[in-house]
């Protein structure tokens, strides 16, 4: 692989307004890609990892998934972004930062920029909105 790819969840809004911001804000080379767009079987990813947590792919094939992702993330970017990435890999920071990412998670639709679909599961998702994001017509 010749860039690094971070993968996020598209069809939710709070993790939508996420990557926006990281693509305004933060300098990387690392593509930030929705997992519904991405082709997971060739950056070595499953539904159930993309859905559980944001992924990263390393031009190297590393992994990470969830707060590890994001240190990943901010460690390929500018100066100082990649000192909050190495905050982010502090031993207590790291054990500190997986209930709160895990918290962000269950609770994305409730934050600035999520909505209800935010706290569905990607079947009940496409169930009503279709495999596009959109609701599904009852024609």
């Amino acid at each position: 692989m010749e860039t690094s790819t971070f993968v996020y969840d598209g069809d939710c809004a709070f993790c939508t307004s996420c990557a926006e911001f990281i693509e305004r804000r933060i300098p990387t080379a690392a593509r930030v890609v929705p997992w519904q767009f991405a082709d997971l079987d060739a950056l070595g990813l499953t539904t159930a990892e993309c859905e559980e947590a944001v992924q990263w792919v390393g031009a190297d094939g590393s992994r990470a998934a969830g707060p590890d992702a994001i240190a990943k993330l901010l460690a390929a970017s500018g100066p100082l972004w990649r000192v909050a990435g190495a905050g982010l890999r502090i031993p207590p920071v790291r054990v500190a930062a997986w209930p709160l990412y895990r918290w962000v998670a269950r609770n994305r639709h409730r934050l600035p920029g999520g909505t209800a679909a935010c706290s569905l599961p990607q079947e009940a998702r496409e169930r009503l909105y279709g495999p596009a994001g959109r609701p599904t017509t009852g024609a």
